[in-house]
């Protein structure tokens, strides 16, 4: 398999690191989605990360399919087959992936527009807030290291967008105010998987 995209995008990265602990033999390939638009636009019309190319050349072009497929060949999946895990551990991750969404549309507000949208930039500061506070109520209702019962596709989602949003919009996060979540992210991000899948946040040129 071909993962086609940079590791500071919390999208790619969430992607790489399931494939890592999954122990699947994949090439990585450090395209840019503004800079190597041209080459992408030709697998993914979308010309956007992360873009997964199978072994059979078939071409993935959303995150969560690509961990639906990867999760269908795991002998242990991230994503619980059984419910109701399977629901609980998907919502967790959503408000992940949400997270990380609303902090890659603000950062783009700022970067592309000479004028930004104050009421839009207000909305998506509130947007990211209520996320980290929901997220931040519901980690430390659990007793263990872990979302759930295990490290999930939940775990996961949530590290990689905490860490795009501390290193695209530094000062947003107060950590003191969010210690469980800080503290997950820490571990994790101490893991190989993690570190193997790190890229510093580069905007895009």
């Amino acid at each position: 398999m071909i993962l086609i995209g940079q590791y500071d995008s919390p999208f790619v990265r969430r992607v790489g690191v399931a494939l890592t602990l999954y122990d699947m033999a994949f090439t990585h390939q450090p395209w840019s989605a503004f800079g190597d638009a041209d080459r992408l636009r030709k697998l993914n019309p979308l010309t956007r990360v992360p873009t997964l190319v199978l072994d059979d050349g078939f071409v993935l072009v959303d995150s969560h399919l690509m961990l639906d497929y990867l999760d269908g060949l795991a002998a242990d999946p991230l994503f619980p087959r059984a419910e109701p895990a399977r629901h609980q551990v998907m919502k967790v991750a959503a408000l992940g992936c949400g997270l990380a969404d609303k902090a890659v549309s603000l950062f783009y507000e700022r970067a592309l527009h000479q004028t930004t949208s104050p009421m839009f930039e207000a909305r998506c500061r509130s947007q990211i807030g209520a996320v980290l506070l929901a997220l931040e109520a519901d980690l430390a209702s659990r007793p263990g290291p872990h979302w759930f019962e295990a490290l999930s596709h939940a775990d996961i989602a949530v590290a990689c967008a905490w860490r795009f949003v501390t290193e695209a919009h530094p000062g947003t996060i107060d950590t003191a105010a969010l210690p469980h979540l800080h503290a997950l992210s820490a571990r994790l991000e101490a893991t190989a998987a993690f570190q193997s899948c790190y890229q510093a946040f580069q905007p895009p040129a």
